[in-house]
């Protein structure tokens, strides 16, 4: 993918396009590729980077939701679980079975752990990635060294599905635009156009680079702007009622001695109502998350000290080594775009998606989970289509595969130019060769793109990552054809940043 050449497809464009999607997060790209793949005209863009806000900030897990089955939320689940599958079998390189161990402190926990989960292994069907089976002391301890062991009466082994997320969202985009599809990024949506009936027939994009508009005609406008999607409605009708309630889930990511193996745990039970993981990834453990209603979702959110510690604290009843402050590498907070029912407590409410007609030629699709992504592009793409009066088509991505994996390319790049191959920070595993295939294919255009989501290690190691951003500032700069004062302002930038990910 290259921008400029992205940017002069949009911007040149004179008829109209099927459909113009605007938000480039799990929701987006999934009706991008969607409607691709279906042979439908396509242009999406996003104020910033692809996957910035919500989509590269969840806990990491493609699962059903074992806590939505306790609230009986069995359509949910199964739709969940029954996603979790395809999604496994369309990208082998990036989803992968993850076991976990629920501990058990009672004989009847261990019960009815072990029944509900039963239950979750029926409901997944074929699409299970491993059958649940209780297990003795012996066993939690072995898979879970570093487990709390004081009162422990064994405890339950159940599997559900783990990946990357923003590079799962990279490869989406970039599936969509093998699928011929145009995909800007730093390209925001400013306004709305209406035709003579009124309909709304367009999209101002201004590109966020240079500061030029142009308009993008459109059949129909589909707004995937996760928790941001209120403004976007508000663009068609400025009384729109909020159709968001915004809640934050944090995250903390510690050192992978807190959880040493390659099996994940599960604290079932948490002050409010939640159920916390502690999951290796990346050679790291990481601890969420939170529900926390906020009154509407900034562009940078940030975990709160009370998250933090409560992350720390309920994970520190389970742990023999309870974390500290002072151990926590990182810590990120993301939003979830739930939608509203009445009420304060977000942790109840709906995981399902909404879509809905605001306008005429204007769809918003939202709610939802990073599992059913793809269910709710195929929805999406029905409606937006029936609207828009397009050519019926069938969906084709229940077992469309999504763009393989980078590292043959990154190879080829160290061993063209062994001076790639050398690593970013000794803390991490990133090379040079990364950054610079960031540039060259994958529309990274600052500091952030490349450490925060083509690589992660913002999330992973926030102090290891800003000591990595001078030279990553640098290999853009020669890459983007930028000057030193703008690698300088990157650097700058980039610390703070990052100061938000520092406990």
């Amino acid at each position: 993918m290259n921008r400029a050449d992205m940017l002069a497809r949009a911007a040149d464009r004179k008829e109209p396009w099927d459909l113009v999607v605007v938000g480039g997060g799990a929701t987006g790209a999934g009706v991008a590729v969607d409607a691709a793949s279906r042979g439908y005209a396509v242009l999406l863009v996003d104020r910033g980077d692809f996957g910035a806000g919500t989509s590269s900030r969840s806990t990491k897990l493609v699962h059903g939701g074992v806590r939505y089955l306790r609230q009986g939320r069995v359509g949910l689940v199964l739709e969940a679980l029954r996603e979790r599958g395809r999604l496994r079998r369309n990208a082998p390189h990036l989803v992968r079975d993850l076991a976990f161990v629920l501990p058990c402190y009672s004989r009847w926990d261990k019960l009815v752990y072990g029944v509900g989960l039963k239950a979750y292994d029926l409901l997944a069907g074929r699409s299970g990635f491993g059958r649940s089976v209780g297990v003795s002391t012996a066993e939690v301890v072995r898979r879970v060294p570093t487990v709390r062991t004081a009162g422990l009466r064994g405890g339950v082994v159940y599997h559900d599905g783990q990946f990357d997320d923003a590079r799962l969202l990279i490869d989406l985009v970039k599936t969509a635009a093998d699928l011929g599809a145009v995909v800007l990024n730093y390209a925001p949506a400013v306004g709305l156009t209406r035709g003579p009936g009124g309909a709304v027939d367009g999209v101002i994009v201004r590109d966020g680079e240079s500061g030029a508009e142009f308009r993008a005609a459109a059949r129909v406008v589909v707004n995937a702007a996760g928790p941001f999607c209120d403004a976007v409605r508000r663009m068609a009708d400025p009384a729109a009622t909020p159709l968001v309630a915004a809640s934050q889930g944090s995250h903390v990511v510690l050192d992978r001695r807190f959880l040493p193996g390659d099996t994940a745990l599960l604290v079932p039970k948490t002050p409010d109502g939640r159920v916390l993981f502690a999951i290796p990834w990346h050679g790291h453990t990481l601890v969420g998350t939170t529900d926390e209603p906020i009154p509407a979702a900034p562009a940078e959110p940030r975990p709160t000290a009370a998250e933090v510690d409560f992350i720390l604290e309920t994970a520190g009843r389970y742990l023999a080594e309870p974390p500290r402050r002072a151990d926590v590498l990182s810590a990120f907070a993301g939003v979830r775009p739930l939608v509203r029912a009445g009420g304060a407590n977000t942790a109840a409410l709906s995981r399902d998606h909404t879509i809905r007609v605001d306008a005429p030629g204007l769809v918003t699709i939202t709610g939802g989970k990073w599992t059913t992504y793809r269910n709710m592009a195929e929805d999406g793409v029905d409606r937006a289509a029936e609207l828009a009066g397009l050519p019926r088509r069938p969906c084709r991505t229940r077992d469309l595969p999504i763009h393989g994996s980078v590292a043959p390319e990154v190879r080829r790049l160290a061993d063209a130019d062994p001076a790639l191959a050398e690593r970013l920070h000794p803390a991490l595993p990133y090379t040079a060769a990364e950054v610079v295939r960031a540039a060259r294919a994958e529309m990274a255009r600052t500091a952030e793109d490349v450490l925060s989501r083509r690589t992660r290690a913002l999330v992973l190691n926030a102090r290891a990552a800003v000591e990595m951003a001078p030279r990553v500032a640098q290999l853009l700069a020669r890459e983007l054809g930028r000057d030193g004062g703008w690698a300088a302002g990157q650097v700058r930038a980039f610390g703070e940043l990052a100061k938000g990910y520092l406990v």
